[in-house]
């Protein structure tokens, strides 16, 4: 939601300032795609910590649950 705010925020600063349509969008989409890719890198850090956890009880399960026939 934030981001969202951000980008119609960043547009209306652009559109006040004068600048042609052609930029303003340039600007836009490039600001949406930044964003977009710093919100999928913060998503993929949250999930560390259960990616984590799940590894480490696949190689415990694997190692000493599990055994071979």
């Amino acid at each position: 939601m934030l981001e969202l705010i951000f980008i119609l925020v960043f547009v209306a600063t652009l559109l006040v300032t004068g600048l042609t349509m052609l930029t303003v969008f340039t600007a836009a989409g490039f600001a949406l795609l930044v964003m977009a890719l710093f919100g999928m890198l913060g998503a993929v850090f949250k999930l560390i910590p259960y990616l984590i956890v799940i590894a480490v009880g696949i190689w415990f399960f694997k190692n000493y649950v599990y055994s071979h026939r």
